[in-house]
């Protein structure tokens, strides 16, 4: 017996399993809740499945739903790559794009670029998306978001990526430290009493690595984001490595900044999945940011 699945009512199946209350499906998908319940129950029949035990305070998914959710999501999945293909098609350079960005970088390189952005790509709608690298690239993966812009390589078939701009590290200091009177610094000399950002953030990894430090230190404070850092050195409590883009927001705190004797910095680049149909787009967006930090990243000051 043929089945007329839908691509609505398996939008409408994921929405509920994802919120677990036919109300709030049917809010999210932008239809009243008889029109979502009504196509569900359909589908149901249609299957011969009950994917859902109903009761007064929400929906719990049956095993039989639980089995077919991969293939749930690999179709909608599927017909979204049609829909995005038939759109680039028209025109690639317009419409939503769905931008990862790691926390360290996002603050300050997203004021510097919003607007060539605007003027160069006018009818693309950018809608950044803030989180850790591991984070991004999962929902990268799941086709959660369209590009990413990381400060780490990615060796991985099914991702594609371009380098936009080195990014120096600084050492960053208290006017008091014994260290802040030297024009330049060897990262190593920071060590001793170097702040760190918690597990998880790429910059972590790449500071303790360049102090020498790649084991990780014992008791060294573990801040939550850059800001925090950037608190606890102005308040006197250590030293700490920080990103190019974020020298301005560091002096405004009083912290004391010093370039590094070995150039210590960081790759930014922008990561999409290979079979992303709006490449172009992607490639533009990353064209537009190498640009407006080329003199950033020929060793000038960042942009203003």
């Amino acid at each position: 017996m043929a089945v007329n699945m839908n691509l609505r009512a398996l939008r409408y199946l994921l929405a509920l399993a994802e919120h677990g209350h036919f109300g709030q499906a049917a809010e999210a998908c932008g239809v009243s809740q008889p029109t979502l319940s009504v196509q569900l129950r359909k589908l149901e029949e249609e299957l011969g499945l009950t994917l859902f035990e109903r009761a007064s305070k929400g929906v719990v998914p049956t095993a039989a739903f639980e089995a077919l959710l991969g293939h749930v999501r690999a179709a909608v999945a599927e017909a979204d790559a049609i829909l995005a293909m038939a759109h680039h098609l028209r025109d690639p350079l317009a419409g939503r794009l769905r931008l990862g960005i790691i926390p360290t970088l996002a603050p300050y390189l997203l004021p510097l670029v919003f607007a060539p952005l605007r003027a160069a790509l006018p009818l693309l709608e950018i809608e950044p998306w803030e989180d850790q690298t591991a984070a991004l690239l999962d929902r990268l993966r799941g086709h959660g978001l369209d590009a990413a812009l990381l400060a780490t390589g990615v060796d991985e078939p099914d991702l594609a990526s371009r380098a936009l701009f080195a990014e120096p590290f600084l050492a960053a200091l208290p006017p008091e430290h014994p260290l802040a009177a030297r024009e330049s610094l060897d990262e190593t000399e920071l060590a001793r009493d170097i702040l760190v950002l918690a597990d998880g953030h790429c910059l972590r990894d790449q500071a303790l690595a360049a102090c020498g430090q790649a084991g990780g230190l014992g008791g060294s404070l573990r801040a939550a984001s850059l800001p925090t850092l950037l608190n606890m050195v102005a308040a006197g409590y250590g030293t700490t490595l920080i990103p190019g883009l974020a020298a301005g927001v560091a002096q405004d705190a009083g912290i004391v900044l010093r370039p590094l004797a070995t150039a210590a910095g960081r790759e930014v680049r922008i990561v999409w999945r290979a079979s992303f149909p709006r490449r172009a787009a992607v490639e533009a967006v990353g064209e537009v940011i190498a640009r407006r930090l080329a003199h950033f990243s020929a060793g000038g000051g960042p942009p203003k």
